[in-house]
């Protein structure tokens, strides 16, 4: 299994920040060179790897931390997204990921990880004996298990909410600029 992320700002610096914390491997590109990455990238760690948008494209498993209105653009640097998990870290104004998933045609589609700030995100997520909280949903409910497997190895407790329509919304942007009651809540499970 391999892994990227697509956008490096405050969001995908955070995810990777927790792969370097983990010290698992993980590509990380943008619409920038990877060479104008590589500063902020080894500075985070060496097993972050900055790369081509067409490299980074070709991971098993990619983080998709860009503004919303970006990311039909990055759909579109493949006509099939077959056999690829996107795992959408976004959030958009009154869009589902319902939305996003049909902009990457035969990828399993899973929301996560972006119901927190990103300097939560960035932080390690063990905090006094427990583990800091990561909600996922998805319409196809085999696409979120090796992301609750990832978000584990990560350090975080995966909770799944369901369908994007049901526990998705929770974690939702509003079409009325408001947030969805589980955005920004920085929870925790305590280890037993």
């Amino acid at each position: 299994m391999n892994y990227a992320i697509i956008g490096f700002g405050s969001v995908g610096q955070a995810l990777a920040r927790a792969f370097a914390r983990n010290n698992l491997e993980v590509a990380v590109a943008s619409r920038r060179p990877p060479e104008a990455l590589a500063p902020q990238a080894k500075a985070i760690g060496s097993t972050v790897v900055p790369a081509t948008m067409q490299d980074a494209i070709q991971a098993d498993i990619i983080f998709l931390a860009v503004p919303f209105e970006q990311h039909r653009e990055v759909a579109r640097s493949l006509a099939s997204w077959q056999g690829k998990t996107i795992i959408d870290a976004m959030n958009g104004f009154g869009v589902s990921s319902a939305v996003v998933a049909k902009a990457f045609p035969g990828a399993r589609l899973v929301k996560g990880f972006n119901h927190l700030f990103a300097r939560t995100l960035a932080s390690d997520p063990s905090v006094q004996g427990g583990r800091r909280v990561v909600f996922l949903s998805s319409d196809d409910e085999a696409a979120a298990a090796p992301v609750a497997a990832l978000a584990e190895q990560l350090g975080f407790a995966p909770v799944h909410l369901g369908k994007f329509e049901e526990g998705g919304a929770l974690v939702q942007a509003r079409a009325d600029k408001s947030w969805g009651p589980l955005i920004f809540q920085d929870l925790f499970k305590q280890e037993a």
